[in-house]
Parts: structure tokens; sequence; C-alpha cells
């Protein structure tokens, strides 16, 4: 698939990947092709293993809508109510509002024109033919090619039913995918064939039994596929016949492997998606299997073409082909080892939610940042078991709250809360696992702008913390609060709750990167009030200690801080160089907060070096971005007096009419191409004079002077 380029890749799925040799399949692409010219709407349906998955994607690489191809895995997606957030994340989407996810859909994808492939939903189907239909009948650009065993049943869906290949494409697919492994076949010899009858021309099956003919022969495989074939068809009689047939030939592979290579099969099932070999020699090893000999059964299976072996952006991981892994789970059920492998799975990723919250403040935060972004599959498994299983709350909770460097600072505020409100409504014999979900729960609240549910769970995480004499949650409720009153615009208590929380965590000897951000919520509470020495001071400690330790994410609002300073005495091209490095740094963690209020502050300083069309340009692209931050500005005086000093010199310096245009254009550039227009180079402009006071009167008791620094995207590592 590709990206769109105006549009925000993930790191998996939706990159400029070009399929795989597609064999035979020309007259069914020929039709898919059709269809999708044809229909807004197209399905492609067939049983499991005939090769859906890998025609849409040559389909849908051969398409070329204006937004791109994104696509949505949905066969890890196991509770129905993350669905809406695995295409938000497929499309690469941040949203800091307490929109519903399908909200913030509707509201990206109203003017794109796109193609939208859901592959695997079959599972989900009572969710996502709505969902379908809702995006379809709303926006006008939009093309869904869903991929699954079933049709998704709504009006105008064109279906493109997919039949198993033919015994000369198969057996063409067989000699390929043998060639592959150094083996050479004749696509016209007896056994080939008949091996390919067999199997019924599933591509699926087909590629199964080429794993095997490293060591076999087709005729040593039909030999023995005779007699798996006798023992194994007796399966649901209701069953439809090549569902049959393809249960009969991964059981027949399954038989041929070692009882070794039958348990790591089995266990493997666990796993939601991609998983790495630490992981799976952890969960996987001991009791029949030493974790020292996974990685040579696991090399086995690779062979066999059970497991797949993928390069991505986070190294070297593994997958099973969902109807593989849905096999090898019914066998686990049957061991009776499920619970202690789910259990397992949980303890790996705990100890992996734990390690990245730790290793945050640390110069390895964008690291952590992407492992845990292709972790989220299997993070939500072990969140749901956790949250599911009567004995398991309180890890779900430390679990759902050690997330939060990932729910506040990398995009996920909706999905975090959704945990969260799970967590904080179970009972639980772990009062610091439910004070710590508490504080991080109101800290999400904050950011989205939620200010009477943040108000709550800080307040309810403060009472129990007293209760409880728990000194640290006291000291993050403390901090929390303090935000809140930053965002409302009340001073005075931010400065006076946020020099207290500091003082606790010294007394605690807290340091990580909330305790820094704590300090940068304070130096913006004094700027507010007109020290703006005093808020440099604080800043620059700031960014001391964040160099020395790595950390890039909170030192960016340290950066902001003094680039406004910067600005304001006059100083524009520290100003910018500052702002570019803020900028950088938020967007690369997909900080949506950070990015807009850095491109607001740019579009000032752009104003002031004389570029008035660039600078409204700037505004009418932060315009855009704030839909999906929450009210703009948070509905601050403090925070919009400067956006309407630079409203004020751009207007006046174009006129009305040329400003609104700008404006209009830049609402239309989209994040990326924001991000790359005020990073690139610019050419010098006579810089006109920094307004000494308002260029329109300001809001009541309001100095326009004064920086509009970020509120709250911060957070802290080691809570209750």
């Amino acid at each position: 698939m590709r990206a769109s380029h105006g549009g925000d890749a993930t790191a998996d799925g939706n990159l400029p990947l070009e399929p795989d040799r597609f064999v035979g399949r020309s007259a069914e692409l020929t039709e898919l092709a059709r269809a999708l010219d044809a229909s807004r709407l197209v399905t492609v349906t067939g049983p499991g293993g005939v090769g859906k998955s890998r025609l849409a994607a040559h389909a849908a690489a051969r398409s070329a809508p204006p937004d791109g191809v994104w696509r949505v895995e949905l066969a890890p997606v196991r509770d129905p109510e993350l669905v809406d957030f695995a295409v938000v994340e497929a499309l690469g989407l941040t949203d800091h509002t307490t929109r519903l996810p399908r909200e913030a859909l509707l509201a990206h994808l109203t003017e794109r024109q796109l193609l939208l492939v859901l592959d695997g939903f079959e599972h989900l189907v009572e969710v996502c033919a709505p969902l379908v239909a809702e995006l379809v009948g709303r926006v006008p650009g939009l093309r869904v090619l869903a991929v699954g065993r079933r049709p998704l049943e709504l009006a105008g869906e064109r279906v493109v039913a997919l039949a198993p290949l033919g015994e000369g494409e198969a057996a063409e697919l067989l000699a390929e995918r043998a060639a592959q492994q150094g083996v050479v076949l004749g696509e016209e010899d007896a056994d080939v064939r008949e091996l390919c009858r067999r199997l019924d021309g599933i591509p699926l099956a087909v590629e199964l039994a080429a794993g095997r003919l490293r060591a076999l022969s087709p005729g040593e495989l039909l030999a023995r596929f005779d007699d798996r074939f006798r023992l194994l068809a007796g399966g649901r009689r209701d069953a439809l016949p090549r569902h049959q047939t393809l249960r009969t030939a991964i059981g027949w592979s399954h038989e041929l492997c070692t009882p070794e290579e039958r348990l790591l099969w089995a266990r493997l099932s666990v796993f939601a998606g991609r998983f790495d070999l630490e992981a799976a020699e952890y969960v996987c090893g001991g009791d029949g299997l030493p974790s020292d000999g996974v990685l040579d059964v696991l090399s086995e299976l690779l062979a066999q073409s059970v497991v797949v072996r993928e390069e991505t952006l986070t190294g070297l991981r593994y997958r099973m082909l969902d109807t593989i892994r849905a096999y090898g789970a019914d066998w686990l059920e049957a061991t009776g080892d499920a619970a202690r492998l789910r259990r397992r799975h949980r303890d790996w990723y705990l100890g992996l939610a734990t390690w990245c919250e730790l290793d945050w403040f640390s110069p390895r935060q964008g690291e952590v940042a992407a492992r845990v972004e292709a972790e989220l599959p299997n993070l939500r498994g072990a969140l749901e078991y956790c949250l599911t299983e009567p004995d398991e709350t309180h890890l779900g909770q430390y679990l759902a709250g050690s997330l939060w460097f990932y729910w506040a600072g990398c995009g996920r505020l909706s999905e975090g809360r959704h945990w969260l409100e799970q967590a904080v409504q179970l009972d639980s014999d772990n009062d610091q696992s439910r004070l710590k979900a508490l504080w991080v729960l109101g800290y999400v609240a904050i950011l989205q702008g939620d200010t009477v549910p943040a108000l709550a769970a800080l307040q309810e995480c403060r009472e129990e913390a007293d209760h409880a004499a728990n000194p640290t949650a006291v000291a993050y409720a403390e901090h929390r609060t303090g935000c809140l009153a930053l965002v409302t615009d009340d001073m005075p208590r931010a400065e006076t709750l946020l020099r207290s929380a500091l003082d606790r965590y010294q007394q605690i000897g807290e340091l990580n990167s909330n305790v820094l951000m704590g300090q940068v919520e304070l130096a913006m509470a004094r700027a507010f009030q007109g020290d703006l020495a005093d808020a440099v001071k604080l800043c620059e400690d700031v960014r001391r200690v964040c160099e020395d330790h790595g950390e890039r994410w909170t030192r960016a609002y340290a950066l902001y801080v003094l680039a406004y300073v910067a600005w304001s005495e006059g100083r524009l091209p520290l100003a910018r160089a500052l702002l570019a490095d803020c900028l950088g740094s938020a967007h690369g963690f997909r900080d949506l907060l950070g990015s807009v209020l850095a491109v607001e502050l740019l579009a000032l300083v752009t104003a002031a070096e004389g570029d008035a069309a660039e600078a409204a340009l700037l505004q009418g692209a932060a315009g855009g971005m704030w839909p999906s931050v929450g009210l703009p500005l948070f509905g601050s005086a403090y925070y919009n007096a400067p956006h309407e000093l630079c409203e004020a010199m751009a207007r006046e310096r174009l006129g009305d009419g040329p400003y609104e245009e700008r404006v209009r254009e830049g609402a239309l550039l989209g994040r990326e191409a924001t991000v790359a227009r005020a990073l690139g180079p610019r050419q010098a402009l006579d810089a006109v004079p920094v307004p000494r006071g308002p260029a329109r009167p300001a809001p009541v008791g309001v100095d326009m002077r004064k920086p509009a620094a970020s509120p709250t995207r911060k957070g802290g590592e080691t809570a209750g």
C-alpha cells in the first residue's frame, strides 16, 4: 500500500510497499479493478487462505486516489469497541479532543479522496457494517475495499468472490515458492498436479506444502497427505467443502511438525499481530520447550511458511497469518495451557510498558515511542486480559497508567481515556495502581479540554492519596490540578499548586519528564503574570537537564517559551531557530498540541519578519489543526492574545480580503505539508518593528506581550 502525500503514514501497513509477485489472478485483478471503478464499496470474499488480502493489495497498488491508499488490519482486533480506534490508528490521525473516534474520522475524511482497505473484518461484521455505511454515506470522496470471508450486506456493495486457483496456476505457485527454497519442480509433473488438486488450489495450503519441499518430494508429501486427509476429514459436517480442505491442509502441515514445532505453533497464537524473538522466547519458552531452543524451532516454522518474517521500522519481527494463528489457538485451548500462556503474554507486555515508561526519560525517547506503536496490538491484548479477569484488575490499572507517555505524548488521548475509564471503574486491592490510573485519567481529560471529569478524577486521586498516605500520588494529583488552573486562566492558583508539587517531587526524589514539565508550566504561569526573566530562568534549567538526559519531548516546550521571549525581545532569527527545533520534536512524537502551538507562534514571528502573507497562511494551517486538538487556544484569554496580535499585524499589512484568502489556503494544507513548509528554507524579508503594544484591544486583564506557552502536554513516569 502507499500512503497519501498529504496524510500521516503509520509505521506499519501504510508505507509505500509494492506487493510481491502475483501468480495468476489476472482475470480476478481485472474484475476487481472494474468493480472499484464502478462502486464506492467493494468486498472481496472467499474462504480463508484463498488469497483475498493479496489480491486486494495488488488492486489497491494500481489505484491512484489523490489522498492515497490506507489499509486497516482488523484480524488482530478482538474488542468491537476498538474498531474505530484501529481505523484512526491506520490513518495516522492524532485527535486530542473528547470527540468519539468516529467523529474524528468523519472530520478527517470529509474533504479527502482516498481508498480505505478494511482487511479481515468478518469477526467484527456487526460493527464494521454500520461504520462503513456511515463513512461511505457521509464522505463523497471515499471508496472502501473490504476483505473478508463474507459480504457486509450493505446497499450498493459490489461483491467479488475469489475462487481457489486453477490447477495450472496452483502448480505455478508451488513451483515458484519451491524455487525460493532452492528446489526445482516441473509444473507438469504428475505428483505436483495431484498435490495441487488435493489442496483444492487454495494458495495458503499450496504455500504450506511448498514449505515442506526442502525435506520431502511431492510424491512423499502426497503419501503423507493421504493418511492425514483420512484422519482429519471428519470435521464439522456443516463446514463448507473448501473450509474443510483448508483446515485439513493446515492440520496436515501441523501433523508433519515435530512435537516441539507443534508446541511453539500453539503458544505463538497468544500474540496479536507481530512479535519479536525476545517476546517469543519469554512467553513460549519453558515447560517442554527451553527458551534457548525457541529460535531453532521458530526457524523451522519459518521454513514451513507457518510463521512469516518481516523487516519493520522497529527491527526484525514475526507474525502468523490469522487462519494459522486461529488453528494454533484451538490446539492451545485443547492442551489446557491457554490461561498460563495468556498470563505470560500479559507479564511480558506489562514488563515492556514498565521499561518503556522508565526509558522515556532518556536519549531513547524516540525508540520508546516507536516500540510502543509497534506493540500496540499486543498491549491492547494485555489490557483486555487484565481488565476482564477478576484477579488482574490492579495490573490493568497499572498498565493503563504506565502508558501515560504514549497516550499523552504520541497522539493517543482518546484510546488512552477508553482504557483508563474502564480501569478506574473497577475495584482493586492495590491502591497504588488505581491512584496512578486516576491522575493519568485526569491528565488526559485536561488535554482533551474536558475540565469537569478531569477535576473529579484529580480530586478523587488526592483524597484517596491523602487517606493512603501516598506522597507520590499526592504530588501528581496536585501537579495536574495546577495544570487545570493554568489552562483555565487562574494563574495565582496555578503557581501555588505547581510550586507545591515541585517541592513534593524534590522531597521524594522524583526527577523525570513529568517533573520537568511541571517546571515549564510554572514558567508559563510566571510569564503570564509578567515575570519573563523568571520564566527564562526556569526554562533554561529545564533545557539543561533535558539535554543532560537526552530528553526531547519536554525540552520542546521549554524551547517554546524561550522562543516567545526571544520574539518579544526582537531576536527573530533566534526565535525561529528555537521554534524549528520545538516543532521538529513535537511532530516527531505525533504531539499535535505541541505542533499547533509552535505553528501559531511561528506565524507571529513570520509577521514580525515582514511576511504577512506567509503569517496568514500559517494561521490558517494552525486553524485547520485545532479541531483535532480541542477548543482553539483552550478558550483562554492568555493564550489567545498573541494570536490576535498576529492577525492584527497581518490584516493591517494585507487588507481583510487577501488576509482571509491566505487563511483559507492555509487551512487546506494538512499537517505534514504545514510542518514541511514551516521547517523549510525561507527567503529573508526585512523585519517590521515588533509592536510595543497591542494592535487591537487586548482581552481584559491580559498583556499581549506575555508568552502563550503550552499548558499541559506532559507527564510523569513513576507515580503510584
